[in-house]
C-alpha cells in the first residue's frame, strides 16, 4: 500500500475471513488499519463448501434456481445458443476448484463441473506473489473464440492483474483441459491510484472493444482492447468512469449496450461480509463507452452517482442480502440481472440469485 502524503488520514480496509468446510457456514470479519490513500479493494470469499442439492427458495421476482446454486460468488455469465455458461470466484484447495464452471438448459437448473484451472497460471507467481485464487471473471465469445477473464489479487492490496485464457470450445465433463492462458491483460501496482480486478469486457455499436474494471481506490477504470487477440490496445490509456467520495466504496463495473446508450452497472458498499454484507448495485447511462455516465437524476458517476437496481436487501427483513457483482444476460428476449447474494438463513453462505430485468424509460428495472 502507499504511503500517505503530508496531511494523513485513516481508511477502512475490509480482511475478510475466508468460508468455513460447512455447507450452510459463512464467514466473515473486518479490521481497521492505517495508513492508507484510499479504502483498499474488499477482498472476495474463498467458497468451499460443496454445491446445495437442494432447490434455491427465491423472493419476489427472481427465478427459483435449482442444482448447483451455492457457494457462488462474483458470477460471469455467457448464453451460447441456448447453453449457459457461468463461471465464479475460486480460491486454492475450494472442493469446486478455480473458477468453476456451472452450466444451465434454461437459466434454472444448474449443473457444477468443476475447475477451469487446476492451479494458479505460472505467471502469478512473480507479478502477484503470494496470491490463493481466480476471482471475479468475466466471458465473453468473440467470433469462434471464447476467452475467459479473470482478477489476479491479494486482500486489501492493489499490487493485482487480470489474465486472460481463450479456447475454441468448452468441454464441461475436463473443463481444466480446455482453456490456453494468454497471460495478464493489465496490471496494477502499489504505486498506482487504481485495482486491476474485477474485468468486464463490452463492444461498442462500433465494434471497438473495451474493459470496465475497477475496486475501490479511484475507481472505476476502462481500457481498449485489440479484438483480434482480446488483450489491451497498444498505446492506450487508462481512463476514470466511476468513482466515490472517501470512504465510499465502489467495484465491480458490467456494461450494457442498449438503444444508444452504454449502461455501467457498479456496486457500492460492502461485500464478503456474509448476512452483514451491504453490497448494492447502481446503475448510470452514457451516449458513449467512455462517458460520462450519468444516473437518472443527471448526476455523474464521477462524483458518486448512481440509480439503485437491486438494494442490499439490509433492515427489509429479507432472507438474501448484499446483492450486488451483476452481469446482465439475455434469454428468448428478454434480460435477465444475474448476481450474487447472501443466505442469512445459512450464515451468509453465498448463493447464486437471477432476475427478470426490465427497462422503463429508458432505465433498467429489476423484477
Amino acid at each position: 500500500m502507499r504511503k500517505l502524503a503530508a496531511g494523513t488520514a485513516t481508511a477502512l480496509l475490509f480482511a475478510l475471513a475466508a468460508c468455513g468446510g460447512d455447507d450452510d457456514t459463512y464467514d466473515g470479519d473486518s479490521l481497521l488499519v492505517a495508513p492508507t490513500p484510499t479504502p483498499a479493494p474488499a477482498p472476495l470469499p474463498s467458497p468451499s463448501s460443496s454445491p446445495s442439492p437442494a432447490p434455491s427458495p427465491s423472493p419476489s421476482g427472481t427465478l427459483a434456481l435449482t442444482g448447483a446454486t451455492g457457494p457462488v460468488h462474483d458470477p460471469a455469465i455467457l448464453n451460447d445458443n441456448g447453453t449457459f455458461y457461468l463461471f465464479a470466484t475460486g480460491n486454492n484447495g475450494d472442493r469446486e476448484g478455480l473458477l468453476a464452471l456451472r452450466t444451465s438448459p434454461n437459466l434454472t437448473d444448474w449443473t457444477l463441473h468443476g475447475g477451469s484451472y487446476t492451479a494458479l497460471p505460472a505467471w502469478t507467481a512473480t507479478e502477484v506473489p503470494g496470491t490463493g485464487g481466480m476471482w471475479a471473471p468475466d466471458i465473453v465469445k468473440v467470433g469462434g473464440e471464447y476467452r475467459l477473464y479473470y482478477s489476479i489479487s491479494r486482500f486489501g492490496e492493489n499490487r493485482s492483474a487480470i489474465g486472460m485464457a481463450v479456447a475454441t470450445s468448452i468441454n464441461p465433463a475436463a473443463p481444466a483441459t480446455t482453456w490456453q492462458d494468454r497471460g495478464p491483460v493489465i496490471q496494477s501496482r502499489s504505486s498506482d491510484n487504481y485495482n486491476a480486478i474485477d474485468p468486464a469486457v463490452f463492444t461498442d455499436a462500433d465494434g471497438r472493444m473495451w474493459m470496465a474494471f475497477g475496486s475501490f481506490w479511484t475507481g472505476i477504470k476502462l481500457i481498449e482492447l485489440d479484438p483480434a487477440t482480446g488483450m489491451r490496445r497498444a498505446g492506450d490509456t487508462i481512463r476514470s468512469i466511476a468513482s466515490r467520495p472517501f470512504p465510499g466504496a465502489v467495484e465491480a463495473p458490467f456494461v450494457v449496450r442498449r438503444g444508444g446508450f452504454y449502461y455501467l452497472f457498479v456496486s457500492f458498499d460492502a461485500c464478503c461480509q456474509g448476512a452483514a454484507s451491504t453490497y448494492n448495485t447502481r446503475v448510470g447511462r452514457s451516449a458513449s463507452p467512455t462517458g460520462p455516465y450519468l444516473d437518472r437524476d443527471g448526476r455523474s458517476m464521477m462524483d458518486g452517482g448512481g440509480t439503485v437496481v437491486l438494494e442490499s436487501g439490509q433492515g427489509t427483513g429479507s432472507r438474501y442480502v448484499g446483492r450486488g457483482h451483476v452481469a446482465v444476460v439475455a434469454n428468448g428476449g428478454q434480460d435477465y440481472i444475474v448476481h450474487h447474494a447472501y443466505d442469512t438463513t445459512r450464515n451468509g453462505f453465498p448463493v447464486l440469485q437471477i432476475q427478470r430485468l426490465d427497462w422503463a424509460d429508458g432505465w433498467p428495472v429489476a423484477r
